[in-house]
């Protein structure tokens, strides 16, 4: 299966996406955060764990990167690759809920697939795109958190290797390691959707 990039385009960096959040009136400088990083934050939670909790994600992000914005290193890393890590943190408490949400899209699709074969073109193409989602989710539900996160954080979020590493706390290899061997993995294991675990229905 063919991982693709689909999230928003990379963002070039530069002094604005390494500002200074350790001065005695955070707000502007975290109401430009908010402005820039928040929309494209909730599309990459939603898809993860729902918009709902995406909602709520977002916002506890934000809260929390406020409380500790003096632990912010601007020579470490960008504050989209900062944010970015907070919110993976937060959302590994969602991880059990993520990987429910991931195989009942894949049987959800897989139904789909199935029950519209004889329709016109436009819902075929729209069976298409179900079949790839319910490759794709079903696949993702096997990874490991740590890959999930390294994965999904570039081809959804839209972050660089090197942001990644940055929102990890890991080496730029590692990152490009985990994808490697992530990729290969999902080329070799095209039935990885199909395969539904007991313990977890």
């Amino acid at each position: 299966m063919q991982v693709t990039h689909d999230g928003p385009e990379p963002v070039s960096t530069g002094p604005q996406d390494r500002p200074d959040l350790g001065g005695p009136d955070p707000a502007p400088a975290f109401g430009r955060l908010f402005d820039a990083h928040a929309a494209t934050m909730h599309r990459y939670l939603a898809r993860r764990v729902g918009p709902d909790t995406a909602h709520d994600l977002v916002a506890e992000t934000f809260l929390v990167a406020l409380r500790r914005r003096e632990s912010y290193r601007p020579e470490l890393g960008t504050a989209r690759s900062w944010l970015y890590g907070i919110a993976t943190n937060l959302l590994r408490h969602h991880v059990r809920s993520e990987t429910r949400a991931l195989r009942a899209t894949a049987r959800l699709a897989n139904s789909s697939d199935r029950g519209h074969g004889g329709h016109d073109t436009r819902v075929a193409e729209q069976v298409d795109a179900q079949a790839r989602a319910a490759q794709l989710a079903g696949a993702l539900a096997k990874l490991s958190v740590a890959d999930r996160d390294t994965l999904l954080l570039v081809s959804w979020a839209g972050l660089e290797p090197v942001e990644v590493a940055e929102a990890l706390g890991i080496p730029p290899g590692t990152v490009r390691s985990r994808l490697h061997r992530i990729r290969r993995w999902l080329r070799t294991n095209p039935g990885a959707s199909s395969r539904e675990e007991a313990k977890d229905q």
